[in-house]
């Protein structure tokens, strides 16, 4: 199971009327840490698959995703839960650090 790619087009039926909480990582190409962040996002992917979506943004695509979420600096990951932001983490983390920060066992 791979990330959902996210834009104004299906932000709506893949984020706000989820049936299961989305995390979204808010990136972009030319961003190093972003590309050190990605397998690690790919990864949760497939081992939450069923319990939690995993989305991407990308910011240089999406500026009005970034800006409705407030992403000041990237990478930026955003888990959205019954439409609503239950948490946020921004820069490099592992993929413990993401798990334990948005209780995602």
């Amino acid at each position: 199971m791979s990330a959902v790619k996210i834009n104004q087009g299906n932000y709506r039926s893949e984020v706000e009327e989820s049936t299961t909480p989305v995390l979204i990582d808010f990136w972009a190409s030319w961003c190093g840490p972003c590309r050190m962040l990605s397998p690690v996002v790919d990864e949760l992917a497939g081992e939450l698959s069923g319990k939690v979506k995993v989305a991407k943004v990308n910011v240089d695509e999406e500026p009005a995703l970034s800006e409705k979420f407030g992403v000041m600096s990237i990478p930026t990951l955003v888990l959205v839960k019954d439409g609503k932001v239950a948490g946020k983490s921004v820069g490099v983390r592992s993929k413990n650090d993401i798990k334990r920060i948005f209780d995602l066992n």
